[in-house]
């Protein structure tokens, strides 16, 4: 679909190239702050757009597309922006000017990168020997299925129902509906926990202060049940509008409630929040 300007220039809407290229929102590098590999130099590729809308989410500049968008490259040469909507092979040349040694990690986050399979199915080989992570909310099961092959190590939340307000997708199609009841909740998470199951994968659960402790037994007994061999953290909230950071007994309580279940449970606050990275 061609869009006309007032100056009379087309150019093409978000909607039509979404097959061939993706929008990026940052690409730097820094330490990863969470999940199995906390404490590793990394290359973060953001990617924009996200249907969901979690209470303690602390990227909410990613979830609409907008014309126009642009990108945010941190470089040794400094600061600078780009237009968002970029191919594969564009995307390689910013992580190679980011990282020149061809040594770091990338790390595909959002945003939710499985609104953009084809992109990242295009991305992958084009990285050559680099490792490749997925970050990902854990909502789209299907998705995740067409491009976990792709994927070294994948790291997927799973979401509390009532953290999660209204999906709603801004700028973009989603691929593969959100979920939004409770039990749509369970089913995605229990889809996705099984596909991990065995592989190079870990779970991250944001426990967000003022919830009752009980309220996370169900998503224990799905990890058991779907994964028990995958690593579990647990995520004190970093507070953020409005949504408080959870007491050290309701994380002590809910670790011992993990591990009673004999998941390998581990307790871990964003690391890069406490070091003031990006």
């Amino acid at each position: 679909m061609l869009i006309q300007s007032d100056s009379g220039d087309s150019f093409m809407s978000v909607q039509a190239t979404s097959l061939m290229t993706a929008p990026v929102l940052e690409v730097f590098s820094s330490f990863q702050g969470e999940g199995l590999y906390a404490g590793s130099p990394q290359v973060f590729f953001r990617l924009a757009g996200c249907p969901l809308r979690c209470a303690w989410c602390d990227t909410p500049g990613s979830w609409e597309l907008t014309e126009g968008a642009t990108a945010k490259l941190r470089t040794a040469s400094g600061l600078r922006q780009e237009q968002a909507q970029v191919s594969p092979a564009q995307a390689v040349e910013w992580i190679q000017e980011v990282d020149p040694s061809g040594r770091q990690t990338v790390s595909v986050t959002g945003g939710e990168p499985l609104m953009w399979t084809d992109f990242l199915l295009k991305l992958r080989p084009l990285l050559g020997r680099r490792r490749v992570h997925l970050e990902t909310a854990g909502a789209h099961p299907e998705s995740l299925l067409r491009v976990l092959d792709a994927f070294d190590h994948v790291s997927a939340d799973l979401k509390l129902p009532e953290d999660m307000g209204a999906p709603s997708a801004v700028g973009f199609t989603e691929p593969e509906a959100s979920p939004r009841t409770p039990d749509e909740w369970r089913a995605v998470r229990r889809a996705v926990l099984k596909s991990l199951s065995g592989r190079d994968a870990c779970s991250k659960l944001v426990v967000a202060g003022g919830r009752d402790v009980s309220a996370y037994e169900q998503i224990f007994d799905d990890q058991q049940g779907c994964a028990p061999d995958l690593a579990l953290f647990l995520q004190p909230a970093t507070p953020i509008a409005g949504v408080s950071a959870p007491t050290l007994a309701t994380m002590e309580t809910l670790r011992a409630s993990a591990e009673s279940r004999g998941l390998r449970t581990s307790v871990l606050g964003q690391l890069h929040r406490a070091w003031k990275l990006p």
